[in-house]
Protein backbone atom coordinates (compact mmCIF):
# COMPACT_ATOMS: atom_id res chain seq x y z
CA UNK A 1 0.00 0.00 0.00
CA UNK A 2 2.55 2.38 1.34
CA UNK A 3 4.86 1.44 -1.62
CA UNK A 4 2.24 1.97 -4.41
CA UNK A 5 1.07 5.52 -2.91
CA UNK A 6 5.09 6.32 -2.88
CA UNK A 7 4.81 5.51 -6.73
CA UNK A 8 1.54 7.45 -6.84
CA UNK A 9 3.23 10.74 -5.85
CA UNK A 10 6.22 10.36 -7.66
CA UNK A 11 4.19 9.85 -10.99
CA UNK A 12 2.25 12.83 -9.82
CA UNK A 13 5.48 15.53 -9.20
CA UNK A 14 6.70 13.96 -12.54
CA UNK A 15 3.60 15.37 -13.85
CA UNK A 16 3.88 18.16 -12.66
CA UNK A 17 7.19 19.09 -13.84
CA UNK A 18 6.49 18.14 -17.15
CA UNK A 19 3.51 20.59 -17.16
CA UNK A 20 5.65 23.41 -15.95
CA UNK A 21 7.91 22.84 -18.70
CA UNK A 22 4.44 23.36 -21.01
CA UNK A 23 3.98 26.60 -20.05
CA UNK A 24 5.77 29.39 -22.19
CA UNK A 25 8.45 30.64 -21.10
CA UNK A 26 7.26 34.51 -21.08
CA UNK A 27 3.94 33.63 -19.60
CA UNK A 28 4.60 32.23 -16.15
CA UNK A 29 8.45 32.62 -14.84
CA UNK A 30 7.96 33.48 -11.52
CA UNK A 31 5.38 30.15 -11.36
CA UNK A 32 7.72 27.97 -13.33
CA UNK A 33 10.46 29.01 -10.86
CA UNK A 34 8.38 27.77 -7.90
CA UNK A 35 7.66 24.86 -9.25
CA UNK A 36 11.14 24.13 -10.57
CA UNK A 37 12.46 24.10 -7.08
CA UNK A 38 9.85 22.94 -5.45
CA UNK A 39 8.87 25.48 -2.93
CA UNK A 40 5.68 24.82 -0.62
CA UNK A 41 2.46 27.31 -0.59
CA UNK A 42 3.66 28.20 3.07
CA UNK A 43 7.28 29.12 1.64
CA UNK A 44 5.57 31.18 -1.36
CA UNK A 45 2.98 32.66 1.36
CA UNK A 46 6.39 33.38 3.20
CA UNK A 47 7.47 35.36 0.21
CA UNK A 48 4.76 37.53 -0.33
CA UNK A 49 4.25 38.58 3.26
CA UNK A 50 8.06 39.47 2.37
CA UNK A 51 7.52 41.48 -0.47
CA UNK A 52 4.18 43.17 1.36
CA UNK A 53 6.57 43.98 4.14
CA UNK A 54 9.19 45.67 2.08
CA UNK A 55 6.86 47.28 -1.05
CA UNK A 56 5.55 49.29 2.19
CA UNK A 57 8.93 49.91 3.92
CA UNK A 58 9.96 51.18 -0.02
CA UNK A 59 6.31 53.52 -0.29
CA UNK A 60 7.92 54.91 2.65
CA UNK A 61 11.30 55.72 2.02
CA UNK A 62 10.40 57.06 -1.06
CA UNK A 63 8.12 59.51 0.73
CA UNK A 64 10.64 60.21 2.95
CA UNK A 65 13.06 60.79 0.08
CA UNK A 66 14.78 58.27 0.75
CA UNK A 67 17.35 56.78 -2.26
CA UNK A 68 19.77 53.94 -1.53
CA UNK A 69 18.41 50.53 -2.58
CA UNK A 70 21.17 48.33 -0.90
CA UNK A 71 19.90 47.62 3.03
CA UNK A 72 16.16 47.16 0.97
CA UNK A 73 18.14 44.94 -1.55
CA UNK A 74 19.58 43.18 1.30
CA UNK A 75 16.69 42.06 3.65
CA UNK A 76 14.61 40.72 0.44
CA UNK A 77 18.05 38.52 -0.24
CA UNK A 78 18.04 37.39 3.23
CA UNK A 79 14.65 36.80 3.40
CA UNK A 80 14.17 34.51 0.37
CA UNK A 81 14.68 30.88 0.57
CA UNK A 82 17.70 29.33 -0.18
CA UNK A 83 16.63 27.51 -3.40
CA UNK A 84 15.74 30.64 -4.84
CA UNK A 85 17.76 33.02 -7.16
CA UNK A 86 17.70 36.68 -6.18
CA UNK A 87 18.09 37.98 -9.94
CA UNK A 88 15.85 34.97 -11.14
CA UNK A 89 13.04 35.93 -8.74
CA UNK A 90 13.67 39.57 -9.61
CA UNK A 91 13.26 39.32 -12.88
CA UNK A 92 10.72 36.67 -12.82
CA UNK A 93 8.36 38.63 -10.89
CA UNK A 94 8.80 41.72 -13.54
CA UNK A 95 8.05 39.48 -16.22
CA UNK A 96 5.20 38.59 -14.62
CA UNK A 97 4.21 41.73 -12.60
CA UNK A 98 4.45 40.94 -9.44
CA UNK A 99 5.09 43.60 -6.80
CA UNK A 100 6.77 45.74 -10.03
CA UNK A 101 7.36 48.97 -8.28
CA UNK A 102 9.25 46.54 -5.52
CA UNK A 103 11.02 44.77 -8.05
CA UNK A 104 11.91 47.45 -10.37
CA UNK A 105 14.18 48.94 -7.39
CA UNK A 106 15.25 45.99 -6.37
CA UNK A 107 16.25 45.36 -9.79
CA UNK A 108 18.56 48.41 -9.74
CA UNK A 109 20.87 46.49 -7.28
CA UNK A 110 21.50 43.32 -8.86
Amino acid sequence: MMHELMKRIEKLEYHQRLMAEMMPENGFPFYRLIIRNGLSEREVKEFFQTCDRLSMKFEKQKAEGFVYNTPLFKEFEEGLHAKLKVHEVVDSCLVQNIYPALMVQLQKSL
